[in-house]
């Protein structure tokens, strides 16, 4: 499998996923940076999802991966960079379909909502899938404003 550079990040009520696809991440030879939260102690997940966000849209890492109890807000706020497309992903076919339909460049993962162990299988799978392009690029165009 090709390898990535991928920033992630979450806030307390995704840290414990977040350390695990970490660890994940890094023994299958992707570079990886974390944005932090650093703990299970209480914060706001804004601050640490949007550099995650921001790294991407910016080019500086190819994948964003941001957690956090649901998923749902995080994957709102990543949204809110102009050339991030984030999803919320909660099993593998899901997390297929952002990739090929969406070109889904950061995944949202609720740790309250999955197992760890599906989990990491989301997070392969959506590594591994290509974007189909064709019919799905003039949609994809749309959404970033071309």
């Amino acid at each position: 499998m090709k390898t990535f550079t991928i920033a992630i990040g979450s806030d307390h009520a995704g840290f414990k996923y977040k350390e695990a696809i970490k660890a994940h991440l890094l023994a299958a030879g992707h570079t990886v940076r974390d944005f932090g939260t650093h703990s299970e102690e209480a914060c706001d997940y804004p601050d640490f999802i949007r550099p995650v966000a921001q790294a991407v849209a910016r080019g500086e890492y190819e994948r964003g991966i941001v957690l956090g109890g649901s998923g749902n807000g995080e994957a709102i706020v990543a949204n809110r960079e102009k050339g991030v497309r984030c999803g919320l992903c909660w099993n593998e076919q899901v997390a297929i379909w952002n990739r090929s339909h969406n070109d889904g460049n950061v995944l949202s993962l609720g740790q309250r909502t999955i197992s760890e162990a599906e989990a990491l299988k989301i997070v392969d799978v959506w590594l591994a899938t290509a974007f189909e392009g064709g019919r799905h690029l003039a949609r994809i165009k749309k959404i970033d404003g071309v």
